[in-house]
């Protein structure tokens, strides 16, 4: 789809795509596992949580709804020793903790979004705590190796999230720049809340919720359907590029090294 859309849109300036897509390129890939990492009570150093993160967010594009995700990094914690409760106790903590994150930058930055949009996200907050204390009580023994955060560890969790949304609402306000709309930082700021709150709904990369609210959104700011498409299109397209670099890129090494040491055994030895 998103290809689809490229091909019919007018060329995009390349130097704001890359100011948009470095910073945002650093969030994805450095602040989130960062934030995993310390909300994380396998061991593992932050090497291992910025590679294995870097690898499930190349499945979570290839899958709907990104659930590739976080099956794939609760795959990579069981292999480290969590059990099969915990590891998926604490992919759920992460994803709250990034869903906490986006609650509160759009409350900061949908100040012009209508108040029922508001008040439903709110609303939809409301039940997801409700679910996790619901959970707690029920299923103790999902929470049994996985503890939870201290506030030092979850305010530092937030503030890692925040910083990652701050480089997608960058993203989009470089990529509208790009396609030639020169939209103000306000107005981005409008539609990155209202494509966060549609991002909610389930969909495929490309075709989901949240590119149609980004689409119509920048419409709104007085953007073209031409420019719009594109700059949905590039939105989609561009975290590919990271994620084929650092998640393929890891799962290459993981392979070579994994390959090399099945063969050990079987290269000459030099006695001394």
């Amino acid at each position: 789809m998103s290809l689809w859309s490229l091909a019919r849109v007018p060329d995009a300036s390349p130097v704001p795509v890359i100011l948009g897509l470095v910073p945002f390129a650093f969030g994805k890939y450095v602040l989130c596992p960062l934030r995993w990492h310390a909300l994380s009570v396998s061991g593992r150093g932050r090497w291992w949580h910025i590679r294995a993160y870097a690898e499930a967010e190349l499945l979570g594009l290839l899958s709907p709804g990104h659930t590739g995700a976080d099956l794939w990094r609760v795959h990579r914690l069981h292999r480290a020793g969590l059990s099969r409760a915990a590891a998926v106790a604490e992919a759920a903590l992460d994803r709250f903790v990034g869903v906490v994150g986006v609650a509160i930058a759009i409350l900061l930055a949908g100040a012009t979004l209508p108040p029922r949009i508001l008040v439903a996200f709110a609303a939809a907050g409301a039940v997801g705590l409700g679910v996790a204390a619901v959970v707690r009580v029920r299923r103790p023994d999902l929470f049994a190796r996985r503890p939870l955060p201290s506030v030092r560890v979850f305010v530092l969790g937030l503030l890692l999230s925040l910083g990652y949304q701050a480089t997608i609402a960058g993203l989009i306000f470089a990529v509208a720049h790009a396609v030639g709309h020169g939209a103000n930082l306000s107005g981005i700021l409008a539609v990155y809340a209202a494509s966060q709150v549609a991002s909610l709904l389930p969909g495929v990369n490309g075709a989901n919720p949240r590119a149609g609210a980004l689409a119509v959104g920048l419409t709104t700011l007085g953007a073209s359907w031409t420019e719009a498409l594109g700059a949905v299109a590039l939105v989609a397209m561009l975290p590919w590029v990271p994620a084929l670099l650092f998640g393929g890129g890891s799962f290459v090494v993981r392979r070579i090294t994994s390959w090399r040491a099945g063969y050990a055994p079987l290269l000459p030895v030099r006695l001394p």
